[in-house]
């Protein structure tokens, strides 16, 4: 038994689900990516990366979920998977496989996205015509009968083909707004025949679905289905948490195995999985699934370290943990638990980038592992260099750091140089905050970890110049530029007076503003500085000045609506599509487009732009070095996710 096995012997011990036994308790759960082709057909891209998380060690790997209706009604994302018809199965036979291949127990989810789906279409389908909360999303149609039991039995036939594919189990989407939770919840559910009213008239479309596949696929095949635990919707009126557990009592009751219990809709005003939520904070909710269910119960939601599964499992709170984002981030995340090298984990910074590119029709990507969607692609590999070389990193923020491993794990000799005296940059000054970005300092001591792992030579404290490069016989064969950016006092008159402190020496507490503060900027940096303020507990009296119409343009659409509610809880004044003219001894002369020039009264501005790369040393290191890369913010300034992506890629050619 391996060390990892001994730590945490309840996630490590088989499980169970229907007749189907699994090796351990941990499951891959279903994750679009957009990989695949627009017409539903799997791509080589979309199994090399199901392949991946097939290694991983994990017992069950689930796939993403297929739509079931040949007009796309149920498609929700562009490149999901199709299983309306026959001609999909070679395609889903090849993910059965590689899964089979490593040892896993295969699931194919079945997913109806409802009222978000129709994704290439101009209007969606659901029980009853209710507007939409989410801009993107077009108004429902309103189905039929005809059109109910039509799409219950594209969902049989879509049964039918994940047996024929060879997969070990089948796994119904009922989750987060899509069409069986429309007809579960109350909030979208407005009929007045068999399909609407009661909580049983609710769950029948459910019901029948669930009955329906079970009749065609037999009692050996496990069943699961994904529904809502708690829907988070009480100011739409949505269904409370004693009508959730009805509805999912009755799909024990109509034949399923398990149950994969989540959390919310995308249209709940509630944060779910985003940083600011502890992790486990949603652990009771699958204890009252267990307390009230005699089927095993699955959860994924804000898990990312093993503890917290191993002793739900312990107390009996659980019987399976899931994971989506976590093995996006690090597909090998079982394995290395396995192994007792949780050091070795690349975690995830729970920042949603890979929803985000989901909602912009894109295929999903990751901040902290750069490789994502290129698992088959030889030219993302890291592979000995033929040569090796003298490598000197200057910058010790994401992007450095990222690009000081790769370019160690290909064998050159490298060494990385920081002119503060820490490591992670931007990234370091982001885990100060609060509402959970204290978990940056994870991502950060990752990195730590494996530049010491990988014996790259790390000097803080050290600024470097022209002059360490001068001479040719010690000077190293490549260069990274890696040195960030900064913030200027330059394009505001009056910016170089006392009161004037840049946004980061706030965070970082090397200066403390007066109670009436404005911050220039409301871009991702400027909201960062002020939810610090309004995290520190003392009472300051904010005022943000934005020259776009929207504050956050650069934020991530999971949090900015989440962001924008902490500014308002906080009382903090928006002044958008406003020009800041000066910064004089009366305060600050704002033109806005409504109210014209108007002078605000500060103890402090903060400024949190205009931000510059700092490259001046790549003029110097042009003909002193044979080969000079920029990176990251050196090179443009941007977000954290580009600053991890041209650090691999750069270390990749070096």
């Amino acid at each position: 038994m391996n060390l990892g096995e001994q730590k945490y012997p309840h996630i490590f011990s088989p499980g169970k689900i229907g007749k189907m036994e699994v090796k351990n308790r941990i499951k891959y759960a279903s994750t679009e990516t957009n990989f695949n082709l627009r017409d539903g057909f799997v791509t080589d891209v979309e199994v090399a990366y199901m392949e991946a998380q097939a290694k991983s060690g994990a017992g069950i790997v689930t796939t993403q979920g297929a739509y079931t209706d040949p007009a796309g009604e149920g498609k929700g994302y562009v490149g999901m998977m199709g299983i309306w018809d026959d001609k999909y199965i070679p395609g889903l036979k090849r993910i059965a496989d590689v899964i089979r291949k490593h040892g896993a127990k295969s699931m194919c989810q079945l997913m109806h996205c409802g009222r978000v789906g129709g994704v290439e279409l101009d209007y969606t389908v659901g029980p009853s015509v209710v507007k939409q909360a989410i801009p993107r999303f077009r108004e429902p149609v309103e189905m039929s009968k005809e059109k109910i039991q039509l799409t219950i039995q594209e969902h049989i036939n879509g049964a039918r083909r994940i047996v024929e594919a060879g997969f070990d189990s089948i796994e119904i989407s009922g989750i987060v707004g899509y069409l069986i939770s429309n007809f579960n919840s109350k909030y979208t559910n407005r009929r007045t025949d068999e399909y609407g009213g009661s909580v049983e008239n609710r769950a029948r479309f459910m019901r029948e679905i669930i009955e329906g596949i079970r009749k065609e696929v037999g009692s050996d095949i496990p069943i699961v289905i994904r529904l809502c635990g708690e829907e988070l919707l009480d100011d739409r009126g949505g269904n409370t948490p004693e009508e959730c557990l009805q509805i999912i009592k009755i799909a024990e009751k109509s034949g399923i195995d398990a149950l994969s219990v989540t959390i919310g809709w995308q249209e709940s005003a509630v944060s779910v999985i985003t940083r600011d939520i502890p992790m486990g904070n949603w652990l009771f909710i699958a204890e009252r699934m267990k307390n009230n269910l005699k089927i095993p119960v699955c959860m994924a939601y804000r898990l990312f370290v093993p503890e917290l599964p191993e002793k739900a499992i312990a107390d009996g709170k659980l019987d399976f943990w899931e994971m989506c984002r976590p093995m996006i981030a690090d597909p090998n995340l079982p394995r290395k638990i396995i192994e007792d090298r949780q050091e070795d984990i690349i975690p995830c910074m729970a920042c949603n980038l890979c929803l985000a590119r989901l909602f912009r029709d894109q295929p999903i990507t990751c901040l902290v592992r750069p490789t994502v969607g290129y698992e088959g692609n030889p030219d993302w590999q890291i592979t000995p260099a033929p040569k090796k070389k003298r490598v000197y990193v200057i910058g010790g923020g994401p992007a450095g750091m990222q690009c000081a491993v790769v370019a160690a794990q290909k064998g050159h000799d490298v060494s990385l140089f920081e002119k503060s005296d820490r490591l992670g940059g931007q990234l370091a000054t982001a885990s100060k905050g609060y509402f959970g970005d204290e978990e940056f300092s994870r991502l950060i001591n990752y990195f730590s970890t494996q530049l010491k792992k990988n014996n790259v030579q790390v000097t803080l404290n050290r600024q470097m110049t022209e002059k360490d490069f001068a001479d040719p016989l010690t000077a190293p064969d490549t260069v990274v530029l890696a040195s960030g950016s900064y913030l200027s006092k330059s394009d505001i008159p009056g910016a170089n007076r006392d009161n004037v402190f840049f946004a980061h020496d706030v965070i970082e507490g090397k200066v403390k503003p007066g109670k009436k503060v404005l911050v220039a900027g409301g871009r991702g940096l400027g909201i960062a500085v002020a939810q610090f303020l309004l995290g520190s507990g003392n009472s300051y009296e904010i005022t943000m000045v934005e020259a776009q119409k929207k504050l956050g343009r650069d934020v991530n659409p999971s949090y900015i609506w989440r962001y924008v509610k902490k500014l308002k809880e906080g009382n903090v004044t928006v002044y958008k599509a406003s020009k800041i003219l000066e910064i004089n001894d009366n305060g600050v002369v704002v033109e806005n487009p409504e109210s014209g020039k108007v002078t605000i009264a500060v103890d402090t501005v903060i400024l949190s732009e205009p931000v510059h790369s700092r490259n001046e040393l790549a003029e110097h290191l042009e003909y002193a070095v044979g080969e000079l890369y920029t990176i990251g913010d050196a090179a443009k300034p941007r977000r954290a996710h580009n600053a991890t992506m041209e650090g691999y890629r750069t270390g990749l050619k070096i």
